[in-house]
């Protein structure tokens, strides 16, 4: 039985890698603007712990909307980072590779926080974890961290500082733009663990 992780790079999912040590870890780059990035930062983390790493590429970029696109907001954008149906696209291609690889678990790095978003929810990871197994039977899905922040994870999980500095959240770029959301809440996050006393 094997466990893949959905692995973006960020502070989230690279804490995740770390506390439950998955076999397998896969990326996708769907044409966000920070793909190279958050590629690089996932095989980092993944050459340190030994996990297999997989790189799906899909250019949807022609689909996505705002900041990670580059592109204007679409319309219906309820914030300048929204990308539609984004975490459905994501678990999605990381469940079909994840399948041919074996996995009967895929692992993603939701946290409380996201709760905002729909595609952040409990229901919404029950709902993907329904669909897919009902489709083909064999692969669950599971949020580990979906009633913690993320700093409750971070102490969970242990993650060495070292190990966070990898991360890359940034919406934008490929270098850390500083004023995206993404990059608010790593900052937010980092300078929270580290006022407590919590890095390692």
């Amino acid at each position: 039985m094997k466990t893949a992780l959905l692995l973006s790079g960020g502070m989230d999912s690279i804490s995740i890698a770390w506390w439950k040590r998955p076999q397998i870890a896969i990326t996708v780059d769907y044409g966000q603007k920070a793909a190279e990035a958050e590629k690089k930062a996932s095989a980092a983390v993944c050459a340190q712990l030994g996990i297999e790493h997989h790189i799906v590429t899909v250019d949807c970029r022609s689909l996505g909307s705002g900041d990670m696109a580059g592109s204007k907001p679409d319309a219906a954008a309820p914030a300048s980072d929204w990308w539609p149906y984004r975490n459905q696209l994501l678990v999605t291609l990381a469940a079909m590779k994840a399948i041919g690889l074996g996995a009967t678990t895929l692992l993603i790095g939701s946290v409380s926080s996201d709760e905002g978003h729909r595609d952040g929810t409990t229901e919404f990871v029950r709902l993907m974890d329904d669909l897919l197994s009902y489709q083909e039977g064999t692969l669950r899905v599971e949020a580990p961290a979906i009633g913690m922040t993320t700093q409750e994870l971070v102490r969970t999980a242990e993650v060495p500082a070292a190990i966070l500095a990898w991360a890359h959240s940034c919406h934008k770029a490929n270098l850390p733009c500083g004023n995206c959301r993404g990059c608010n809440k790593y900052n937010q996050s980092m300078y929270d663990l580290e006022y407590a006393g919590k890095l390692l």
